[in-house]
C-alpha cells in the first residue's frame, strides 16, 4: 500500500483532528491515527472511544488498505518538513511505515489498522443543518460556564434544546448561568440532549463560520459533519436541571453601563480583591457606580467610580469579579445592562442593544454575601 500527498496538506488535516486523541489510554492504539485508502481517497481517524473525529483528503494511491501510524511522529515529522510530496510505503507483512521527501526518509513502525477501534454504526433519529457561524456563536458564549465537578455530569456539558420556536443552548456551574437563544432557526419537533466539552472544544478550533454543519443525533450520539470533517461523539446521560426555575423574573433594578469601562475598572479593582472570594462591591446611587474591593488580610483595597445609567432604588451587592470579567469578555455589544431584584438574588447581564435581534443571550451571575 503506497500512496503520495502533500506534507502541509495531510499536517493540515491531521492536526484538525489531533485534539480528538486520547491524553491518558491503556489502549496503545489510541495513540495513533488511523490512515485508510479507498482508491484515491484517503481516510484518516483519531479517538478516545468517547470523541472520534475523521478528516478526508484525496491522494495518488496504488492500492487500498488501513494502516494504524503513531500520531505524535507522523506529525513531528510533517511540521519539520517544508511543503512537498511525500510518499508513503506500508509494508502489511510488518506494518512498517517509510516516509520519502525529497533530501531523505524516514521509517517507523505502525500497527494493524484492523485492531483500530470500529465506530459505531448509529442510527439517527433527527439531525438539523445550521451555520458554522451560529454554532461556533453558541459554542463560544457557553463553554466558559460550563461546570467542572465531575460528581455533577450533567453540568459538565452544554444543554441543547431544539423547538419549533427557537434552538437554545445553556451551561452553568451552579454559580454562574449562561442561556443562548436564536430564534431564526427551528426544528419541526422538540428534543433535547447534553454535549461534552471536549466536543465542543474540538468544533471551537475547527469552525471557521462560513460553512454549513450537518447535525444528526439520537439519544445517546452526536455527528457533525462540515468542510472535510466529521465528528462523533457520545452524548452526557442525565437529566439538566430546571434552569429556568433559577433566573430570577421580577429584577425592577436595571444599570446600564459602557461595557468597556466597566470590564476596565473591574479588572483593575479585582487585582485588591480576597484571593478566596474574589469579592467586588457594586455601589449604584443615582447615576455613579462605585466599584470596591479589599483584602484584609494584606490591607489592600481599590475603589473607583463610573458614571452610568441606573432605573431603580439605590443598593449596595457583592459579586466574583471573575465570573462578571467572564461575561463581560464573552459579550460583544458596546454597552450591556445588568439587572438585580436585591443583594441576596442573582442578577442577570444581557446585551443593552443586540446587533442581531434573532439572538438573545442572558448570563446570570449569583451575588457573594457582602462582608461587614
Amino acid at each position: 500500500m503506497n500512496f503520495i500527498t502533500s506534507s502541509n496538506t495531510l499536517l493540515s488535516h491531521l492536526q484538525s483532528i489531533s485534539g480528538a486523541l486520547s491524553t491518558n489510554t491503556k489502549m496503545p492504539i489510541l495513540d495513533n491515527f488511523l490512515f485508510h485508502i479507498t482508491g484515491n481517497k484517503l481516510t484518516v481517524s483519531a479517538t478516545d472511544l468517547e470523541t472520534t473525529m475523521i478528516t478526508h483528503l484525496d491522494v495518488q494511491s496504488d492500492a487500498d488498505g488501513k494502516i494504524a501510524i503513531p500520531a505524535k511522529l507522523i506529525l513531528d515529522v510533517l511540521k519539520s518538513l517544508p511543503d512537498q510530496p511525500c510518499t508513503f510505503r506500508v509494508n502489511p507483512e510488518n506494518y512498517s511505515i517509510e516516509i520519502t521527501y525529497d533530501n531523505g526518509k524516514s521509517k517507523m513502525v505502525g500497527f494493524n489498522g484492523e485492531e483500530f477501534p470500529k465506530l459505531p454504526t448509529v442510527a439517527y433519529s433527527s439531525s438539523i443543518e445550521v451555520t458554522g457561524e451560529l454554532l461556533s456563536n453558541a459554542i463560544n458564549k457557553t463553554l466558559f460556564a460550563v461546570g467542572t465537578d465531575e460528581m455533577r455530569p450533567v453540568m459538565t456539558g452544554v444543554y441543547c434544546h431544539f423547538s419549533p420556536e427557537d434552538i437554545t443552548f445553556v451551561a452553568t456551574d451552579a454559580h454562574k448561568l449562561v442561556r443562548y437563544r436564536r430564534t431564526d432557526i427551528n426544528t419541526t419537533s422538540s428534543s433535547s440532549f447534553i454535549l461534552p466539552k471536549k466536543p465542543l472544544n474540538l468544533l471551537k478550533a475547527n469552525l471557521r463560520g462560513d460553512e454549513s454543519v450537518k447535525l444528526e443525533y439520537n439519544e445517546s450520539n452526536a455527528t457533525f459533519t462540515f468542510n472535510d470533517l466529521t465528528l462523533v461523539c457520545r452524548l452526557i446521560d442525565g437529566k439538566y436541571p430546571n434552569y429556568e426555575a433559577v433566573i430570577p423574573k421580577e429584577n425592577p433594578n436595571v444599570l446600564t453601563i459602557e461595557r468597556s469601562h466597566f470590564l476596565s475598572s473591574l479588572k483593575r479593582v479585582a487585582i485588591f480583591s480576597n484571593k478566596t472570594t474574589h469579592q467586588v462591591k457594586l455601589k449604584i446611587a443615582g447615576a455613579e457606580l462605585q466599584l470596591s474591593a479589599e483584602d484584609v488580610d494584606f490591607s489592600n483595597e481599590a475603589n473607583e467610580r463610573l458614571t452610568c445609567n441606573f432605573d431603580g432604588d439605590d443598593m449596595e451587592i457583592g459579586f466574583n469579579s471573575r465570573f462578571l470579567i467572564e461575561m463581560l469578555g464573552n459579550l460583544e455589544t458596546d454597552s450591556v445592562q445588568l439587572s438585580m431584584s436585591e443583594p441576596s438574588r442573582a442578577g442577570l447581564l444581557t446585551p443593552h442593544e443586540s446587533g442581531n435581534e434573532a439572538e438573545h443571550i442572558l448570563m446570570l451571575v449569583m451575588p457573594v454575601m457582602l462582608s461587614r
